[in-house]
């Protein structure tokens, strides 16, 4: 079971919306917080990403080189600018084009071009999977000289497509951005000296909870217990426990019932699946149980979450 994609799937709440930035210097461009994740590709050219005056001090401001890809957790408002002392402007919709495969953005004077792809990811911050939680607030990784060569060639399929869009670019385009997320963050977490890796990013890797992060995922329903989940790790029961919960965050039966809620979120959102059926699906052999539990997770009945999803 591919733990970082289910993770993902269970927060996204619609699909990535990007747009074209071009600015020539002297440009600035002043960015609001977004709901979900932020994300900046450099496909030619040069500029900074600035954070805002109430920033937390440990956010500086970060030279930014073609091929480079840039993560915002928390969709954290912030400037983009050719330098870090440009004006920066609030965005305006004349400056927007619509155009295929994506709209563009175009501002500055006459001096040396930047090319970026910018835009946001759909996730929903109220219950982030504690995967995400985990992240750095921004992630900024370089694909220059051979680094990272997976993240490198999906930034290189969509310069070239965004560049020279043909036949079939409104398809490819979304497609790639979708899958550039998964990109980031497995080049970020491969980043990670093993020895220094802690949290998910050493557990997704760890031989005793790895397997036992699978089986969760793999079949939610199932009816584990710390002991089951002990055994396909290859410990005792308060060893594998203990490992379990300093790595993951809480304890093998905690996050066992957070992801039956989120699978069961999950089913209500994207399924007309009856709930029985999505009760069974998430590890509840009756109905009322599984409203009860769901019902003090999220503080509604599934019943109308679903109707509220669905309106949203």
């Amino acid at each position: 079971m591919d733990i970082l994609t289910e993770a993902l799937a269970s927060m996204r709440t619609g699909h990535p919306a990007s747009v074209r930035t071009n600015g020539r210097a002297p440009w600035g461009l002043r960015l609001p917080p977004v709901a979900g994740a932020g994300f900046h590709v450099v496909l030619y050219g040069t500029c900074w990403l600035i954070p805002l005056d109430d920033a937390p001090p440990h956010l500086q401001p970060i030279p930014l080189n073609p091929g480079d890809v840039v993560f915002l957790r928390d969709g954290r408002g912030h400037i983009l600018a050719d330098q870090p002392a440009t004006p920066a402007e609030e965005p305006n919709a004349e400056q927007f084009r619509a155009g295929s495969p994506i709209g563009s953005v175009t501002l500055g004077g006459d001096g040396p071009e930047t090319s970026l792809l910018c835009g946001n990811y759909h996730l929903d911050q109220g219950r982030p999977h504690p995967l995400v939680r985990q992240l750095p607030e921004v992630i900024h990784l370089s694909t220059r000289h051979g680094r990272h060569p997976e993240l490198s060639a999906a930034v290189q399929l969509l310069g070239s497509e965004l560049e020279n869009p043909r036949i079939g670019s409104d398809g490819i385009v979304p497609t790639l951005i979708d899958a550039l997320l998964l990109y980031i963050l497995r080049a970020w977490l491969d980043d990670q000296p093993p020895a220094d890796a802690h949290g998910w990013a050493a557990a997704l890797s760890d031989s005793a909870v790895a397997p036992a992060l699978s089986a969760v995922h793999g079949d939610p329903a199932a009816p584990w217990t710390v002991e089951s989940l002990a055994e396909r790790a290859g410990l005792s029961r308060a060893a594998f426990a203990r490992r379990f919960a300093a790595l993951v965050g809480e304890p093998p039966m905690a996050y066992l019932t957070r992801w039956r809620m989120t699978t069961a979120a999950r089913l209500l959102r994207e399924s007309d699946a009856p709930l029985t059926a999505v009760a069974a699906r998430s590890g509840y052999g009756s109905e009322f149980a599984f409203a009860k539990a769901f019902k003090r997770e999220y503080g509604q009945a599934p019943g109308s979450y679903r109707r509220q999803a669905r309106a949203a």
